[in-house]
Protein backbone atom coordinates (compact mmCIF):
# COMPACT_ATOMS: atom_id res chain seq x y z
CA UNK A 1 0.00 0.00 0.00
CA UNK A 2 1.00 3.37 -0.82
CA UNK A 3 1.01 6.40 1.21
CA UNK A 4 2.28 9.59 0.47
CA UNK A 5 2.96 12.56 3.84
CA UNK A 6 1.39 15.91 3.65
CA UNK A 7 2.47 19.22 5.19
CA UNK A 8 -0.03 21.74 5.68
CA UNK A 9 -2.06 22.82 2.42
CA UNK A 10 -1.07 19.99 0.12
CA UNK A 11 -3.15 16.89 -1.06
CA UNK A 12 -2.46 13.22 -0.68
CA UNK A 13 -3.97 10.27 -2.92
CA UNK A 14 -3.95 6.97 -2.72
CA UNK A 15 -3.76 4.40 -5.91
CA UNK A 16 -6.63 1.90 -4.22
CA UNK A 17 -4.89 -1.22 -4.49
CA UNK A 18 -5.07 -3.84 -2.10
CA UNK A 19 -7.83 -2.08 -0.49
CA UNK A 20 -11.27 -4.19 0.08
CA UNK A 21 -13.53 -2.57 -2.22
CA UNK A 22 -16.91 -2.85 -0.19
CA UNK A 23 -15.12 -0.85 2.98
CA UNK A 24 -15.59 2.96 3.04
CA UNK A 25 -12.35 4.24 2.96
CA UNK A 26 -10.39 7.72 2.01
CA UNK A 27 -9.20 8.46 -1.49
CA UNK A 28 -7.93 12.33 -0.24
CA UNK A 29 -7.15 13.98 2.60
CA UNK A 30 -6.24 18.25 2.73
CA UNK A 31 -5.50 20.22 5.38
CA UNK A 32 -7.57 23.22 5.50
CA UNK A 33 -7.05 25.24 8.32
CA UNK A 34 -6.90 25.16 12.26
CA UNK A 35 -8.96 21.91 12.77
CA UNK A 36 -10.43 21.55 9.67
CA UNK A 37 -9.23 19.03 7.08
CA UNK A 38 -11.36 18.47 3.47
CA UNK A 39 -12.06 14.24 2.84
CA UNK A 40 -12.65 12.58 0.09
CA UNK A 41 -14.00 8.83 0.01
CA UNK A 42 -14.35 6.04 -2.53
CA UNK A 43 -18.38 6.59 -2.28
CA UNK A 44 -17.44 9.57 -4.28
CA UNK A 45 -18.70 11.60 -1.32
CA UNK A 46 -16.38 14.41 -0.07
CA UNK A 47 -16.60 17.51 2.42
CA UNK A 48 -14.85 19.92 5.11
CA UNK A 49 -14.63 18.15 8.46
CA UNK A 50 -13.98 20.21 11.65
CA UNK A 51 -11.77 17.56 14.00
CA UNK A 52 -11.17 19.96 17.21
CA UNK A 53 -13.74 18.20 19.22
CA UNK A 54 -12.25 14.88 18.53
CA UNK A 55 -9.10 16.06 19.31
CA UNK A 56 -9.21 17.80 22.55
CA UNK A 57 -11.91 14.87 23.50
CA UNK A 58 -8.96 11.92 23.64
CA UNK A 59 -5.91 12.11 25.65
CA UNK A 60 -3.70 10.41 23.02
CA UNK A 61 -4.48 13.21 20.71
CA UNK A 62 -3.25 15.35 23.09
CA UNK A 63 -0.25 16.46 20.81
CA UNK A 64 -2.14 17.47 18.61
CA UNK A 65 -4.01 20.43 19.82
CA UNK A 66 -1.84 22.42 18.08
CA UNK A 67 -2.75 23.60 14.48
CA UNK A 68 0.28 23.06 13.11
CA UNK A 69 1.14 19.77 15.00
CA UNK A 70 -2.61 18.56 13.84
CA UNK A 71 -1.76 19.50 10.14
CA UNK A 72 0.81 16.57 9.37
CA UNK A 73 -1.39 13.96 9.01
CA UNK A 74 -1.13 11.62 6.49
CA UNK A 75 -2.96 8.20 5.24
CA UNK A 76 -2.13 4.96 6.62
CA UNK A 77 -3.10 1.61 4.98
CA UNK A 78 -6.59 1.58 6.14
CA UNK A 79 -6.29 3.95 4.95
CA UNK A 80 -7.47 6.89 7.24
CA UNK A 81 -5.66 9.59 8.45
CA UNK A 82 -3.36 9.43 10.94
CA UNK A 83 -0.27 10.77 12.91
CA UNK A 84 3.09 10.53 14.00
CA UNK A 85 1.85 10.23 17.51
CA UNK A 86 -0.22 7.32 16.83
CA UNK A 87 -3.77 8.94 17.46
CA UNK A 88 -5.81 7.88 14.25
CA UNK A 89 -9.95 8.17 13.53
CA UNK A 90 -11.54 5.49 11.55
CA UNK A 91 -12.85 5.88 7.95
CA UNK A 92 -16.10 5.14 9.24
CA UNK A 93 -16.42 7.72 12.19
CA UNK A 94 -14.60 10.14 9.52
CA UNK A 95 -17.55 8.85 6.82
CA UNK A 96 -20.07 9.59 9.38
CA UNK A 97 -19.05 13.07 10.34
CA UNK A 98 -18.90 14.46 6.64
CA UNK A 99 -22.27 12.64 5.78
CA UNK A 100 -24.22 12.20 8.50
CA UNK A 101 -24.98 8.66 7.29
CA UNK A 102 -23.18 5.29 8.67
CA UNK A 103 -21.23 3.13 5.88
CA UNK A 104 -24.08 0.83 5.59
CA UNK A 105 -26.04 3.78 4.37
CA UNK A 106 -23.75 4.25 1.80
CA UNK A 107 -25.25 3.38 -1.64
CA UNK A 108 -22.44 3.36 -4.15
CA UNK A 109 -19.12 2.11 -2.98
CA UNK A 110 -16.64 2.52 -5.26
Amino acid sequence: MEYKRISSNKTISLNGRGIDMNAIYLLEARYVKDFKVFLKFNTGESGTVDLKETIFKYKKAKPLQNPQAFSKFYLDSWPTITWECGFDISPESLYFLVTGKSNIEATSVA
